[in-house]
């Protein structure tokens, strides 16, 4: 049984779907950082990439004080992305899996 995702239903707009079509047509590394760079500030990034990082360590069973030290990151937040991990739509674990595969773009 599917999980229900309240989220995406609050989220489904379509300029959210305009951002995320724009999102699936970046083809390299290069293109994600000419386009987020200018659809994002600086902070916004690094907490997208700090959540992200905590996220990849939470599965690899680091401590929350290890994983604060190494990516900076508020315990409110590693408990924000732990409940993701655990109670989310596992998108994390979609794309985590889909890295694992090989089946990520690297340039």
């Amino acid at each position: 049984m599917k999980k229900e995702n309240t989220m995406s239903k609050n989220l489904k707009t379509e300029a959210v779907d305009h951002l995320f079509d724009a999102i699936l047509c970046l083809k390299d590394r290069a293109e994600c950082y000419t386009f987020f760079e200018d659809v994002c500030t600086v902070n916004e990034l690094f907490s997208l990439s700090q959540r992200f990082e905590v996220a990849k360590m939470l599965r690899e069973q680091k401590t929350y004080l290890d994983i604060a030290e190494k990516t900076g990151a508020s315990t409110a937040t590693i408990s924000r992305v732990n409940r993701s991990l655990n109670y989310g739509n596992d998108g994390y674990d979609m794309v985590f899996s889909r890295m694992e595969d090989g089946s990520d773009k690297e340039d």
